[in-house]
């Protein structure tokens, strides 16, 4: 990855695999790691990851290194004309858009990891680079 990236948001599977110590994603955050980038993810990804079986010690210790942005009205408005834009709707992507939301509103450049890079692309247009996981 030769470009610099300024923030990286993590959607609920990039959370997820964190979480769960996937090795592929943590080789990625190390990369980001060093070149200074700010790891970031929405409030309610929280909500999104959390169930019965979650590690809850470790769900603690990951959310200690990462900066977590509220999801204000503003915000869910904001998510709202950006699911409008997309042609979207619905509860099936409603978190989506306000992870795409909370991109847009980090400082550029931002990468997005995600397991739904199609809705995403939809939702962040060009400003943000995708990155499938």
């Amino acid at each position: 990855m030769s470009e610099r990236i300024e923030t990286v948001v993590l959607d609920s599977e990039g959370l997820s695999a964190w979480i769960a110590q996937d090795r592929k994603l943590l080789a990625m955050l190390q990369v980001f790691h060093d070149m200074g980038a700010d790891l970031v993810i929405g409030a309610n990804t929280i909500v999104e990851v959390s169930h019965s079986r979650t590690n809850t010690p470790r769900l603690n210790w990951t959310l200690s290194r990462v900066k977590v942005e509220p999801v204000t009205e503003q915000a869910a408005k904001a998510a709202a004309e950006l699911l409008k834009d997309a042609g979207l709707h619905g509860h099936k992507y409603a978190i989506d858009a306000t992870v795409a939301e909370v991109a847009l509103r980090q400082p550029k450049p931002v990468a997005l990891l995600t397991s739904d890079s199609d809705d995403m692309a939809k939702l962040c247009g060009s400003q943000i680079r995708i990155i499938p996981l």
